[in-house]
């Protein structure tokens, strides 16, 4: 750990936060939901809310792959997603939830802004966002996808949203508009 450089779950918890919190609407795989956990716990997320059937830590399913990120990265269950996102949305969160519908923003065309708080939602693996929250959003990215298959596994598309974030908010050229 101290070759890698890498933060204990105590420092973990007192270190600053990124920009961004995770909403994960009936996420039916426990796999899944360790997956994110990880992923989070790899981008300093400032929280994961569990809605709808979205399976909560403690649970063997979650942990293989969250491998401890439930203990780092700070989580609460929340029944309603819709009324957790109106609520975050009062407080001046921007609520984005990946999906592929009409008028959705291409990732590589989403450019978030300094200092804004977002709230990334993602839905469950074989329906995706409920419409009630995609009419809520202030905007819907998308991930763009060019062989036969039409989705991401939901854990992999977590990867690459928030890697897109973090280096868009930390200023990696590579991704920056030309």
């Amino acid at each position: 750990m101290d070759e890698l450089n890498r933060l204990s779950v105590g420092d973990f918890k007192k270190s600053e936060k990124s920009n961004f919190c995770l909403i994960l609407d009936d996420i039916r795989s426990m796999a899944n939901v360790g997956s994110i956990f990880r992923t989070a716990d790899c981008f300093l997320a400032s929280k994961i809310y569990l809605c709808g059937i979205t399976a909560q830590p403690p649970h063997r399913e979650i942990e293989k792959t969250a491998l401890g990120a439930t203990d780092s990265v700070l989580w609460e269950h929340v029944v309603d997603a819709v009324e957790l996102i109106r609520q975050l949305k009062s407080e001046g969160w921007k609520i984005l939830p990946l999906e592929q519908v009409r008028d959705s923003v291409s990732l590589d065309k989403f450019y978030p802004e300094n200092g804004q708080k977002y709230a990334f939602v993602l839905g469950n693996e074989v329906f995706g966002v409920k419409q009630e929250i995609i009419d809520l959003a202030n905007m819907v990215v998308e991930i763009p996808q060019f062989g036969t298959k039409h989705s991401f596994n939901v854990s992999v598309s977590t990867g690459i949203l928030l890697w897109d974030f973090y280096s868009k908010i930390n200023g990696n050229e590579r991704v920056k508009p030309m």
